[in-house]
């Protein structure tokens, strides 16, 4: 039987998609530190060089063949170490999701993703073929076989076939975008591979943030008995290092990263969901309609803390309804975070708009047109900021919100990334709360208080909404599970109140087609994950203003 005499370093690695140059630097630069590290091998994520996912740039024909041009200069440049890299290959008019394994200064092997994943987020049969060789490889005593992220998730494909052509250690790099939980379904999955095929197992994964994607990193190596045996950090870059034998090695620190508990996870991916979307996006400054009320403080206080306080700006923008409270919340959140704070009364503009549209309104009842129209001038002032200053807007609006169309397009919709699309309302509380044990920032009177959005006297949620605790479990059953109504009420939720809800799910596909990207904290968020028709029959769908 082969021993496994390895000193192994996983990459977890943030990469830019399209900058291939970048890309190939910071390989070239994590080479050299693993190399400085005494490491045998050092393993890439998924699609290292073009990033990931690359979407239709893969349809360009010069970005392949780009992309290969980076792979063969890395190639040359790895001497002393062998190294696995994620790439697009091409043979012939096929592409392929590829990993090459480099050494000696040349590419002395490429395997070819053999399970493509077609759903969800994924859409890897849209640009790749399927390989059909599940490799192995010789590093001095040790045979390893190298697979890419979804070959690991079926139990009967290329990690046993990899074994029983002799591997005793399979790399399995990947890009496994985050949600909630996710970790544990991993380390479930790759424990089970790993005793079942009596090899250790290598995962390496990406971390980062993608338009509507965050990798969390959060590699790991199993044992053969389906131990894990070492643990890389949660959404940060790390080297991480492990030895397989300390036979002739230099002791490493020794070190275990523990699991992140669920708040601090959801909070860690919102974070650097935000700061690599502005950074990437060549943003600096963000900023934030302030309302008083807890979604545009806790909105406020993940920007300050993923971009600084320096690049956070808060806008409290009150009209006739707006009560003191609100006022003094909004300013005393801008005073605890010391993010700028930029107070610009909407009154005067709201009277010229109801003036102007008084001759077609005459006789007819307030109505939500006119509450739309103090949320649309509210739009308008902070993408002039934006205009302005070159400051990107953060919407502030929900996922309980977004579900139920309780938005307004062009106001509060009106923006360039929703931060807490895919946050349900009752964890936008829970999160609240939990950067507040950190330190109090958003005041208490915001977590206590109805919430409402005071477009009207004495508005609240309630009013149009079941209250929250009720509306997210029946959200959750129908837009993540894909439960129907009988479905639903029959695990014990009020049929009517879900049909009202399901209801109002449908009719608002068309408003959220129209908002911005946001972050994906759950297993199924708006967007890619979920691609619902507008025009529906299925059932009947009804368009509101």
């Amino acid at each position: 039987m082969s021993q496994i005499n390895l000193r192994i370093a996983m990459a977890q690695l943030d990469f830019t998609v399209g900058d291939l140059q970048g890309n190939l630097a910071k390989i070239k630069q994590y080479i050299g530190k693993a190399e400085a590290a005494g490491a045998d091998i050092v393993a890439f994520p998924e699609l290292a060089i073009t990033g990931y996912p690359p979407e239709d740039l893969l349809l360009k024909p010069k970005f392949v063949a780009d992309n290969l041009a980076c792979l063969q200069r890395l190639a040359k440049s790895v001497k002393n170490i062998a190294a696995i890299v994620g790439f697009a290959d091409k043979k012939g008019d096929r592409l392929y999701n590829a990993a090459a394994v480099i050494s000696g200064g040349k590419i002395i092997g490429v395997y070819h993703k053999m399970l493509l994943p077609n759903y969800a987020v994924f859409d890897e049969k849209r640009y790749f073929q399927a390989g059909d060789r599940p490799l192995v490889f010789r590093l001095g005593e040790t045979v390893f076989g190298v697979n890419i992220c979804e070959d690991i998730w079926h139990q009967r494909g290329p990690t046993e076939l990899q074994a029983k052509a002799g591997a005793k250690l399979v790399i399995n790099i990947n890009a496994s975008p985050y949600y909630a939980g996710k970790i544990r379904e991993r380390e479930k999955i790759v424990q089970a591979q790993a005793k079942a095929n009596r090899i250790h197992l290598a995962y390496v994964n990406l971390i980062g943030g993608q338009d509507e994607l965050v990798f969390d990193g959060q590699s790991m190596i199993v044992d053969s008995k389906g131990q894990i045996i070492g643990r890389a950090a949660g959404f940060k870059e790390e080297l991480a290092i492990f030895d397989l034998s300390r036979k002739n090695k230099i002791p490493l620190p020794q070190k275990e990263e523990g699991r992140l508990g669920p708040e601090a996870e959801i909070y860690q991916a919102l974070m650097l969901g935000l700061k690599d979307y502005l950074t990437k996006n060549g943003f600096q400054k963000a900023v934030i309609g302030l309302s008083g009320g807890i979604d545009s403080a806790f909105v406020a206080a993940l920007a300050s803390d993923a971009l600084g306080r320096d690049n956070t700006v808060g806008v409290f923008m009150p009209s006739r309804y707006s009560s003191r409270e609100s006022a003094e919340d909004a300013q005393k959140l801008a005073e605890n975070l010391g993010i700028r704070f930029l107070h610009i009364s909407i009154e005067q503009i709201y009277k010229i708009f109801l003036l102007v549209l008084e001759p077609l309104f005459s006789g007819l009842e307030k109505n939500i047109a006119e509450e739309n129209l103090q949320a649309r001038i509210r739009g308008n002032a902070l993408m002039a900021l934006s205009n302005k200053f070159g400051w990107l807007v953060l919407t502030t609006g929900n996922k309980s919100e977004m579900s139920t169309g309780y938005a307004t397009l062009y106001g509060d919709m009106a923006g360039g990334f929703a931060v807490i699309k895919d946050v349900p309302k009752t964890m936008v509380y829970r999160l609240a709360r939990y950067r507040n044990s950190m330190q109090p920032v958003i005041p208490a009177r915001v977590l206590s208080k109805a919430p409402t959005a005071e477009l009207r006297p004495r508005q609240k949620d309630s009013d149009t909404l079941p209250v929250y605790e009720k509306l997210d479990p029946i959200l959750k059953a129908y837009v993540e599970q894909d439960w129907d109504l009988e479905k639903i009420v029959s695990s014990g939720l009020d049929r009517e109140t879900a049909a009202r809800v399901l209801a109002m799910v449908d009719k608002s596909e068309y408003k959220r087609r129209q908002s911005p990207p946001g972050i994906k904290i759950t297993p199924k968020a708006f967007g890619k994950d979920r691609r619902m028709p507008i025009t529906n029959k299925y059932p009947n769908v009804v368009r509101g203003g």
